[in-house]
């Protein structure tokens, strides 16, 4: 199979490549903003329509990460990058041809439930459970903007003749390889320098992590699911690992694609020992 990956080598493309680029069936093309050493990539801006549509030809599928990707995002960062970046992917994907689109949509576009009820809703048995059918209700721009993205797929996919199957993955928490474990963010505001281990700062962003985390095997697991799948026309999927404290709920994803995470963040009670430390 022929994959085109958008948005690369960030925290979800790098995922994708480390656990899927090897594997015989896939042949991946990168398409980012910068190169990297070591990868082949076809450099171009999704906003630009004219320089990124040749890198869709003769593909069979499309991961598309790239896009404005935090919360803090103003109306103009997430309108161009996520947008118009969107319609030109989908596009692009309509004219080449491509069957197969996996969409990096996000948590945040059904976010406000965390919102309402932050820090509680990060401890065991609060008894929220989100479905992947729940109505949007976007925390920002940037979750109006995947919630377009999520909307716009399905227009396509039910008018158009590509791309004849649609996945949303409502991606939770994926990190970088050095914190992906439920300790990632708190441990990472204690190597920024933000609060100290034992704080309630700390102990605050592990109870969230410990809601919210896809591990990267998980997330690369997923996408190959979206990837093997020949039944979906259009479908939204949770993305979050087997995690007791979730709220999202995974069952439609477990019973159509097949997901089967094999990471609790329950399991973790302390971080990885680090290089130096006893």
């Amino acid at each position: 199979m022929q994959v085109l990956l958008t948005g690369a080598y960030g925290r979800v493309g790098t995922a994708i490549i480390d656990h899927l680029a090897d594997r015989d069936e896939y042949d991946f093309t990168y398409l980012n903003r910068s190169d990297r050493p070591n990868h082949e990539t076809f450099v171009a801006d999704v906003s630009d329509y004219e320089a990124m549509r040749p890198a869709f030809d003769d593909k069979d599928a499309v991961i598309h990460l790239a896009g404005y990707p935090e919360t803090d995002g103003t109306w103009d960062e997430v309108h161009e990058n996520n947008i118009v970046g969107m319609q030109n992917v989908l596009k692009a994907t309509r004219e080449a041809g491509v069957e197969t689109f996996v969409f990096g949509s996000t948590n945040h576009v059904v976010g406000m439930h965390e919102v309402d009820n932050a820090p509680d809703i990060y401890y065991p048995d609060f008894g929220l459970r989100v479905p992947h059918d729940a109505p949007h209700r976007p925390d920002s721009y940037y979750g109006t903007s995947k919630a377009f993205g999520e909307d716009l797929g399905r227009y396509y996919v039910e008018n158009f003749d590509a791309p004849t199957q649609f996945y949303a993955l409502r991606i939770c928490s994926v990190r970088h390889e050095e914190y992906d474990h439920p300790y990632g963010d708190a441990e990472h505001g204690v190597d920024d320098g933000e609060w100290e281990r034992g704080s309630d700062q700390y102990d605050e962003m592990v109870a969230r992590m410990k809601a919210m985390w896809q591990s990267r095997r998980d997330l690369a697991h997923q996408v190959d699911c979206c990837l093997q799948d020949e039944d979906v026309e259009f479908g939204v999927f949770n993305g979050v690992s087997d995690n007791d404290r979730r709220w999202f709920d995974i069952e439609n994803a477990r019973e159509v694609i097949g997901y089967d995470p094999q990471d609790n963040a329950e399991e973790w009670d302390a971080p990885p020992e680090r290089s130096g430390e006893r």
